[in-house]
């Protein structure tokens, strides 16, 4: 397996050898899934306990310890899914349709399993993999992954407070800001006053504050920030730069601004 995608990956990348590189970790990633989970699954049922979420944390740590973009993101999406107490078919098809076009289709089978130990789990370790993801990423790619989580809690058109309040720790654990959470919250979860919370001010901001935390913003998340990421990741931050620019286009025509 991890050969034939080193091969492949030499093809897809028009001969890079990143690319047969990239294949090679990817393919070695899928061979050890079940020998991992196995292994992990036996040694707690040799010594007389249930898979715990020690093992899930050590299984997580393993699938990840060649910076596994995915396994770090199926524990976070599990996390949201779980947070209401149902697991919808809208947020599956949502998961799926971001790593069909993140990690193409070949992946999406490996990938919902590993989701699926996630789902499974009564504790999702979040605390240990934030701090783990925190290390790993930059500051403005973490702040892309609110955005992706909140995409999650929306896909069946309602972001619920418990699915909030999830993606809040999450936030917060990640190291983003509250005014970063708050501004993205207000993509997904909008009241009258959504398009000041997406620039960070307050509603009675005078027009040289708005102007000031547009451009503070437009420099913050714009999509260049993520460009060593995926292609689903670029067109999250698209979205995301074009709702500041929609919040800061709305204010401006409520206020008569020029």
């Amino acid at each position: 397996m991890k050969w034939l995608l080193a091969v492949g990956g030499f093809f897809l990348f028009k001969g890079s050898f990143i690319g047969a590189i990239f294949g090679f970790i990817v393919g070695s990633f899928i061979e050890n899934y079940q020998k991992v989970i196995g292994n992990a699954k036996a040694n707690a049922q040799r010594e007389g306990r249930p898979f715990s979420t020690e093992d899930l944390f050590n299984y997580y740590q393993q699938q990840s310890s060649t910076n596994d973009v995915p396994t770090m993101l199926m524990a976070l999406s599990a996390a949201v899914m779980k947070a209401d107490g149902k697991v919808l078919k809208a947020e599956l098809n949502y998961v799926k349709t971001f790593f069909n076009q993140q990690f193409g289709p070949q992946f999406s089978s490996h990938h919902l399993q590993t989701l699926k130990q996630f789902l499974d789990s009564e504790n999702i370790p979040l605390q240990r993999i934030c701090r783990d993801i925190q290390m790993r990423m930059q500051p403005a790619v973490r702040a892309q992954l609110l955005h992706y989580l909140f995409g999650i809690a929306k896909a069946d058109g309602d972001v619920s407070p418990d699915e909030i309040n999830v993606i809040q720790r999450i936030s917060q654990m990640l190291g983003v800001s509250s005014i970063d959470f708050e501004s993205v919250k207000n993509m997904f979860y909008r009241n009258v006053d959504s398009d000041y919370a997406v620039l960070g001010i307050e509603p009675t901001a005078a027009d040289d504050e708005v102007k000031k935390a547009y451009r503070k913003m437009a420099i913050k998340f714009h999509p260049d920030k993520v460009a060593q990421m995926g292609e689903e990741y670029q067109k999250g931050a698209k979205e995301k730069f074009q709702k500041i620019q929609d919040s800061y286009e709305a204010i401006k025509k409520r206020r008569g601004m020029k």
